[in-house]
């Protein structure tokens, strides 16, 4: 399953960020895929501003993980500088650590990830407006919250 949106603004990516975590649930997983300033932390901010976090989010990029503490824990990780033989299994118990996993550049680490995610990429179209996909795979067991998640987010 596939949803599609055009953004138009930071701001708009804030709201749609927000649309999004309203409806997310202890161990979901969020990947998130695009160009460097495509708008990945503007949309992590929404979704945190949704979790309840009152702290300021920022990218990860130097620290890989930074932990931000809300009604669901948010567990934002940038992990551009790793890889797939960086050692970096330990970031694997994010998962299923009753929070909301939020991975920046996710295909550097697909062979730590989980089998049940939401992929988000995010495409310039222009220097303000963004397009964004948000796919589900239908066929992977245990995706049903992630589909339902895509439902009311289309709404």
């Amino acid at each position: 399953m596939e949803l599609v949106r055009i953004i138009n603004s930071s701001d708009e990516m804030v709201l749609f960020g927000e649309s999004i975590g309203r409806y997310l649930k202890e161990n979901m997983v969020i990947l998130m895929e695009g160009d460097l300033g495509a708008g990945k932390t503007t949309l992590t901010k929404g979704i945190a501003k949704a979790l309840g976090v009152n702290r300021v989010v920022n990218s990860p990029t130097f620290t890989i993980l930074k932990i931000y503490e809300g009604n669901l824990t948010l567990y934002h990780m940038d992990v551009y500088r790793l890889n797939n033989d960086s050692g970096d299994e330990y970031l694997e118990e994010y998962f299923e650590a009753g929070g909301v996993t939020v991975i920046e550049w996710a295909h550097q680490v697909s062979a730590i990830l989980p089998k049940n995610f939401i992929l988000i990429t995010i495409s310039y179209i222009d220097s303000s407006t963004r397009k964004i996909t948000l796919e589900v795979d239908e066929s992977i067991k245990g995706n049903s919250e992630y589909l339902e998640l895509l439902s009311e987010v289309a709404k």
